[in-house]
């Protein structure tokens, strides 16, 4: 996962060729399929705003990863943090040992019920809120069109994980 994270925080970088198309766009969120040079792809929803990001990853082993981006961000490699991010009024999530790589923040979701849960609210919310481990406000950013381009997400993600036909004992 962790070849994936420095994908990820390359192709933002424009430093790794890719290839992106975009599946569906609705209000501030775009919804991508991402393939790189070495045969690896993605999906990725994500809300822009000048010289920042939030986007949400998915890959065909299932895993998800969230990427606060930001030009005014620069981290080093190996560096991490505790972090938090909250949703409108809800209570906070804690993405404890986030990882911190140029110019993103990285962090994967637990493959179990929170990690939905999070999915959840993110569809369902207006604003998220993403603070230091004090508490205090580093970014927001704006959730309107979360839901559908969630959707679109997960549709992208089934497709990306479709086993291809051939050999059952590979």
């Amino acid at each position: 996962m962790g070849l994936a994270a420095a994908l990820i925080a390359a192709s933002v970088g424009g430093a790794e060729a890719q290839q992106s198309e975009v599946l569906f766009s609705h209000k501030h969120w775009e919804v991508s399929i991402v393939g790189w040079d070495d045969g690896s792809v993605g999906c990725v929803a994500e809300v822009k705003a000048p010289g920042e990001s939030f986007s949400i990853w998915t890959f065909p082993d299932g895993a998800v990863q969230l990427q606060f981006y930001s030009t005014a961000w620069e981290f080093g490699e190996g560096q991490t943090a505790d972090l938090g991010v909250q949703i409108d009024r809800r209570a906070p999530w804690s993405l404890t040992g986030a990882e911190l790589y140029q110019n993103s923040v990285l962090f994967y979701l637990p493959d179990d019920q929170s990690g939905v849960n999070f999915i959840t609210e993110v569809a369902r919310g207006n604003r998220l809120y993403l603070r230091d481990a004090d508490g205090t406000d580093v970014q927001n950013y704006s959730l309107s069109g979360s839901s559908a381009s969630i959707q679109a997400l997960v549709d992208c993600g089934d497709v990306i994980t479709q086993k291809t036909p051939g050999n059952p004992f590979k």
